[in-house]
């Protein structure tokens, strides 16, 4: 599986459970770590592992489990690492206070507009 597939997993997992200001980052010129990192938060603690859980479920659908997963013990902000590709999940409170897109600035957003189902207001 590609990289760009996975990612497309990946995010529109994250949609399907509501999650909040889904962001793409790819990282790859600037640190070893990863080529992309995807930041979303959820409402809630629990809204935030729904999050991760849903997103570990469609890739182990296609037979991708991440090489770690760490979480603090309110869920407030939860980690997938799947070699080029790590999930931060957040309650939203803790995304403002860790503020990733802003130390990962120099990082090129990806748009995903295309993944994002856009929901009408009534």
């Amino acid at each position: 599986m590609t990289e760009q597939e996975k990612l497309e997993i990946i995010v529109k997992a994250l949609d399907s459970k509501r999650g909040e200001d889904i962001q793409a980052l790819k990282i790859s010129d600037l640190t070893i770590l990863a080529d992309y990192f995807v930041i979303v938060n959820g409402t809630s603690n629990t809204h935030a592992r729904t999050l991760a859980d849903e997103v570990e479920f469609q890739l182990s659908q296609k037979g991708i489990e991440p090489e770690r997963r760490e979480a603090d013990t309110g869920n407030t902000w939860i980690i997938l690492d799947y070699g080029d590709i790590i999930v931060h999940v957040f309650y939203k409170e803790t995304r403002q206070f860790y503020k990733l897109e802003g130390v990962w600035a120099d990082g090129e957003r990806v748009n995903i507009d295309s993944l994002i189902t856009k929901e009408e207001l009534s």
